[in-house]
């Protein structure tokens, strides 16, 4: 599980929580919850004599006059049941509260499913993608004076490479990461997971963000990275063609014993 996969499920796990917490206090702040504390006696004295103080006076009774009797409107009222009458404005903005937050959830974690959930669309990255023919490419990634100018392939997100020596002895030995002289970099440093640039002067990749250093053959040179780049599976089809299998990743450890010099020249950064 990468890194960027580790971040979004504690934020989801911490999103559910803070949910569940509001959900809790609304229930608990709901009706029914007794009236605690003191009454302030002096405070209603007070209040009751300010209240007879403003009273009017009463003006005498007026002579009985015949008549109908008055009509009471407690013994007239309506009675209204609780479904007619509905809900309180409490149990109003609580429901209010956790709908909000229900729906906030389900978006959260229908984004968050849609970006792991892998894209096996033919030819696109997490899948196999076919880079062209490997005779064609190994004359790319080589420059008139011999040097190695990696050819980047946008759909595999890689940077095909020069590799025509024994892998016996080095951090691939027995890895199925060359094919046709050619080896498949991941773009990706795997210090924090930044787009990693290849440098010519230097011939090596060099990382803009936290300075990890490379050589061409993705081995690891300095830096706070812990291994050398994340390399693809690579196979030559039967027409010839580099296939880059972008859905299995290799990891390798920092190499003790390099294959390849680096730096030859001025570093990028």
């Amino acid at each position: 599980m990468s890194t960027t996969q580790i971040l979004i499920l504690a934020f989801a796990a911490i999103g559910v929580l803070a949910i569940l917490a509001i959900a809790s206090i609304a229930y608990r702040r709901g009706e029914g919850m007794p009236i605690v504390g003191k009454t302030d006696r002096k405070a209603m004295r007070r209040d009751r004599a300010a209240a007879t103080a403003a009273r009017p006076e009463v003006a005498p009774a007026a002579a009985h006059v015949e008549g109908p009797p008055p009509i009471d409107p407690l013994a007239n009222r309506e009675v209204v049941d609780e479904a007619t009458f509905g809900v309180t404005r409490r149990q109003f903005f609580n429901r209010g509260i956790l709908g909000i937050f229900g729906l906030f959830l389900a978006q959260f974690g229908i984004a968050s499913l849609a970006f792991m959930w892998p894209k096996l669309k033919p030819g696109g990255f997490g899948s196999k993608v076919i880079a062209g023919s490997a005779s064609d490419l190994i004359e790319q990634v080589f420059l008139p004076d011999g040097r190695i100018s990696p050819l980047f392939v946008p759909a595999a997100q890689s940077y095909l490479v020069p590799f025509q020596q024994d892998p016996a002895g080095s951090s691939f030995a027995g890895l199925p990461v060359v094919a046709g002289g050619l080896m498949a970099l991941w773009q990706r440093c795997v210090h924090l997971g930044c787009r990693v640039p290849q440098c010519d002067a230097s011939q090596g990749f060099e990382c803009p963000c936290h300075g990890s250093r490379y050589n061409y053959h993705g081995e690891y040179e300095g830096g706070p990275a812990p291994r050398n780049l994340d390399r693809f599976i690579v196979s030559i089809d039967d027409s010839g063609q580099l296939v880059i299998d972008t859905g299995s990743v290799m990891q390798t450890s920092r190499a003790s014993v390099k294959t390849i010099q680096y730096p030859q020249g001025p570093s990028c950064l």
